[in-house]
């Protein structure tokens, strides 16, 4: 084990000075980054085509609930392995041979006619969602560790495939209907595969040396920092996975929008919500990513507490009589707050990775991969809830009161472990013990 930092550091510091390896470092980011672009596109599929299977089935929302998040119950699970398989066995080949296994399930997606075959198949299309855990530490170790907070940003910036999902999914749903739209996405991931192939490289001293055992690699899962951190992702990714997932119905139920419009306005919360990701990993590399990720949750306190509040006619006894007030988000106030939310939760994931790269500097392929789990069990759960609390209040914004009291947790739990023990509380804390 106290060969690790030997190991890694040259690679690392030679970014800076071979112009080679910084040009197969730049390489690596811009391919990956496009092949995890592809990767969510897909796995956030059921986000528009999960609304005239919805309807062609007959489904409940906690069904349609249910639908969305099958694949991302399996791109979750898949994430701890597979950053383990990455530290061993680089990021280049586990990357392929994940995309090469989704493209047949992608493609007999258009084929599914019953609900149990949306459901079964769609666990196999969500391989895909583990992309992320092989790409962070992938393009992580091909940049110095100052930069490495950016790199994993701009990696992340891949989220901004859910927005892709909802700008082109619509139009070939709209022309060709649904069915066609997995058979497009499964051509469009097999020649990604081969762009990531070409363009890829591959480092022997990124990889964790083979006497580092699988439980050496775990060991610092029982740092209870790492269970904070996963409280912290559940939050800004699996709430953004949840609602790129929920939002394009939202709009159609609650607004009464059309499919594409509706798609179009959900796409200002998910498109900002991955791309402006790279931002964040800069704002983390600059501020540290305590500052930028406590921020965020306020951001996200306020947002969700503003939406959460439904639609609602108050009538008020006056001397004139009775009078009616109507209070509730328009359709620009809601897509606004949206957009607020996405832009601070972009921050937020670069943030929390940026505390993993800090931290974990030798092991961010298993500590990744573990906190990546919990934000994508957290994407998986949340749309689940979402359905069962539409089901039994009939108040779709209470899929937003259920975000407003996660964000409670996290803001709690971030006060007494973190923000109590800053210099400044310590030395206003200490005022009084002079008297």
């Amino acid at each position: 084990m106290a060969q690790l930092p030997q190991r890694a550091a040259p690679s690392a510091s030679t970014v800076g000075e071979d112009p080679r390896h910084t040009r197969k470092a730049w390489s690596v980011l811009i391919v990956s980054t496009l092949a995890f672009t592809v990767c969510f596109m897909v796995w956030m599929m059921f986000g528009v085509i999960g609304i005239p299977i919805k309807k062609m089935l007959n489904l409940s929302s906690t069904q349609f609930g249910l639908l969305t998040a099958m694949p991302v119950l399996t791109g979750s699970l898949v994430r701890v392995p597979l950053g383990i398989w990455t530290d061993r066995y680089g990021g280049r080949i586990v990357m392929a041979l994940l995309m090469a296994a989704t493209v047949p399930a992608i493609w007999m997606m258009g084929y599914a006619t019953e609900y149990w075959h949306f459901l079964v198949i769609g666990l196999f299309v969500g391989l895909a969602g583990g992309s992320f855990s092989v790409g962070t530490p992938y393009v992580a170790r091909w940049f110095p560790k100052h930069r490495q907070g950016t790199a994993m940003g701009v990696y992340g910036a891949g989220n901004s495939g859910a927005a892709v999902n909802k700008f082109v999914a619509p139009v070939i749903l709209v022309a060709f209907g649904w069915a066609a739209v997995p058979h497009v996405y499964a051509a469009i991931m097999l020649g990604t595969l081969v762009l990531f192939w070409l363009f890829s490289h591959s480092d022997p001293a990124h990889l964790v040396p083979s006497n580092v055992s699988f439980g050496d690699q775990l060991k610092a899962l029982k740092d209870p920092k790492v269970l904070k951190y996963c409280q912290y992702y559940s939050i800004v990714f699996g709430g953004y996975v949840a609602l790129s997932l929920w939002m394009v119905q939202y709009y159609v139920g609650e607004y009464g929008l059309d499919i594409r419009v509706a798609a179009l306005l959900a796409a200002c919360f998910s498109l900002p919500g991955g791309v402006l990701r790279a931002i964040g990993g800069v704002l983390s590399d600059k501020f540290g990513a305590h500052s930028v990720t406590w921020w965020v949750m306020w951001v996200s306190w306020i947002c969700l507490f503003l939406l959460s509040y439904p639609q609602t006619d108050f009538t008020i006894q006056t001397v004139n009589g009775p009078t009616t007030l109507h209070v509730g988000l328009n359709v620009y106030m809601f897509t606004a707050l949206m957009f607020v939310l996405g832009i601070a939760w972009a921050f937020g994931k670069a943030s929390v990775f940026k505390y993993i790269s800090d931290d974990y500097p030798k092991n961010i392929g298993a500590i990744s991969g573990i906190v990546g789990l919990a934000g994508g069990m957290g994407g998986f759960i949340l749309p689940i809830l979402f359905g069962m609390l539409m089901d039994w209040t009939g108040i779709r914004s209470s899929a937003f009161m259920l975000m407003y009291g996660v964000v409670w947790v996290s803001l709690i739990w971030m006060y007494f472990t973190e923000v109590r023990r800053t210099d400044v509380m310590k030395s206003h804390n200490a005022a009084p013990a002079a008297h």
